[in-house]
């Protein structure tokens, strides 16, 4: 079920990627169309400047690396002379080259000698955006990691690289143009190529065509946009952080919005045409998006939200129902009621949107435990304790990517009151000395021991039980002491011995319990003290003074 799942998840990226490929494939297509259109009486402007400049054809075209390392024949308007150094000299040009013409200078300055490219883009050969194709020459010294991850793409006519290094002739001297090409600029600009392939999207196209365009703008063209403009621009903030988020919640409350005034109109008749209720669910709807705008709730990355984000949507739906509610008892087109309905179930809407990943993963984890058969492929995990270590690793074992290889069976606690109680998502299924029957009945293969409250004696007795059953006992390290060590570090670190004076083994569970329930104890007594005192700790004292700083 696990793999069916997975192969479901990738196709429906694969099939996300074909379709953003068909798109900027068609982008592509329309803006060359469009551009060779527009731009053919210019060409031939261009073209009669080249041939009264210097004798030689008006198109260079040169040999580069396209996609999947085929070579193709780039279309250039020529800017140098028509000679035989012209060939002989090096793959790349600095300022001062001597082989540059008058024209071929300016077409330079103006990036103007690339627009033939425009019919490659229109063949298929390269894309508007995308990394700058290189000489085969020069592409044979690249990684073969980085050789390969740059040429799944189609190469471009212009990329982050080519914004960032827009003045690059500018950067090189025609004495040493090879030399500082390689060693300077060529690692750079492979490293901007492998993150826009990783990063790519059409929003990112669009951002790195805004960029080329201001880089060409005379007061501009000083400037280079650091990294994280480039591959995060104004384009890609607004779809990422309001305008998918604003059309979604504008989706979901109109829509919520009409099936409130379905199911009114059912019961209780409702006397508002079709034109005006569809203008007040847009208006509406408007409303809820702009304050969840407003309110920043665009800023979280809720695949990765947690339960407490939920409260981040309460002002602003709050906010806009206040704001709707009396609006709608002006101009009393709907029944108060039915926009409090409509509300609620927005608020439902914008929350199940939100935390559909959430709400599938916990879906699939109570499937995976409800197939008995999935049992038996997997290890049979048996947890001691119910803090916050115990949490931890309950998390860890039932997380999706791990549910099909462990099950927790459930957890072990002398609490009497918390017997068949269920916590994290699993029962407290008996005491330590339950542990051998539980391991029997169950077929656990491993126990995890994840209780820091125990003392010395506590876990040298657990430890007896576990070693009386075939299951292995594994110690989870103790996340909230080496916290604890954080917010109030000990001056010395306390020398932890066996009783007899001598220095214990770390890796012992005796020592292991006698230092993690030590050092709570230790905490917790230095922060009562504290408090009793009226006093700031001063261990959070130095952190505030550190941050004024």
């Amino acid at each position: 079920m696990y793999e069916n799942t997975s192969m479901s998840l990738f196709s429906t990226e694969r099939i996300f990627s074909w379709i953003g490929d068909a798109i900027k494939r068609l982008f592509d297509i329309v803006v060359s169309i469009v551009m060779l259109v527009l731009l053919s009486p210019f060409f031939g402007m261009i073209a009669w400047a080249i041939m009264r400049d210097s004798p030689g054809p008006v198109i260079y075209r040169g040999i580069r690396t396209g996609r999947g390392g085929k070579p193709f024949k780039i279309l250039k308007f020529r800017t140098m002379y028509e000679t035989p150094a012209s060939y002989a000299g090096p793959k790349v040009t600095a300022h001062d080259d001597p082989r540059i013409t008058r024209v071929g200078r300016w077409l330079r300055d103006t990036k103007l000698n690339e627009f033939p490219q425009f019919w490659n883009v229109l063949k298929g050969e390269m894309s508007l955006v995308g990394p700058r194709p290189e000489d085969p020459v020069i592409a044979r010294t690249w990684p073969r990691k980085a050789w390969e991850e740059i040429f799944t793409v189609r190469p471009g006519i212009t990329s982050p690289a080519t914004v960032h290094y827009h003045n690059e002739e500018n950067l090189l001297t025609a004495s040493m143009v090879d030399q500082q090409y390689m060693q300077q600029l060529s690692p750079d600009k492979m490293r901007l190529d492998q993150l826009y392939v990783r990063h790519r999207s059409f929003w990112l196209d669009l951002d790195v065509l805004l960029w080329t365009f201001i880089s060409l703008l005379p007061r501009m063209g000083s400037y280079v946009p650091p990294d994280e403009l480039l591959f995060l621009g104004l384009i890609t903030r607004l779809i990422r952080h309001f305008i998918s988020w604003f059309t979604v919640d504008a989706l979901i409350t109109f829509s919520v919005f009409g099936l409130a005034g379905i199911i009114w109109r059912i019961s209780a008749p409702l006397n508002v045409g079709w034109p005006t209720s569809i203008a007040l669910g847009l208006g509406f709807a408007l409303l809820f998006s702009l304050m969840g705008v407003i309110f920043g709730v665009n800023r979280i990355s809720w695949s990765k939200a947690t339960s407490a984000d939920f409260l981040d949507l309460l002002p602003s739906w709050i906010v806009a129902t206040v704001i709707a509610f009396f609006v709608n008892a002006i101009i009393r087109f709907f029944p108060q009621d039915l926009v409090l309905a409509a509300s609620a179930l927005a608020l439902l809407g914008f929350v199940v949107v939100r935390y559909r990943n959430h709400i599938f993963v916990r879906l699939m984890q109570r499937f995976l435990q409800l197939q008995e058969r999935s049992h038996v492929i997997r290890e049979r995990v048996l947890i001691i304790g119910l803090g916050a270590s115990a949490q931890h690793a309950s998390w860890l074992l039932e997380h999706l990517v791990n549910s099909k290889l462990f099950w927790v069976v459930g957890f072990v606690d002398n609490d009497l009151l918390k017997q068949r109680m269920r916590y994290y998502g699993s029962y407290v299924v008996g005491t330590w000395k339950d542990i051998p029957k539980l391991v029997e009945k169950y077929d656990v293969g491993v126990i995890i021991q994840a209780d820091y409250r125990v003392e010395a004696k506590e876990m040298k007795h657990i430890k007896e039980i576990c070693a009386q059953t075939p299951a292995r006992l594994v110690v989870l390290p103790d996340i909230l002491v080496s916290v604890n060590r954080l917010v109030k570090p000990s001056p010395k670190a306390r020398r932890v011995t066996n009783g007899n004076g001598a220095g214990a083994d770390p890796a012992c569970l005796d020592c292991l319990a006698r230092s993690g329930a030590s050092s709570r104890r230790q905490y917790w007594r230095y922060w009562k003290k504290k408090i009793a005192a009226g006093g700031l700790p001063a261990a959070d004292s130095d952190v505030r003074v550190r941050r004024k700083k």
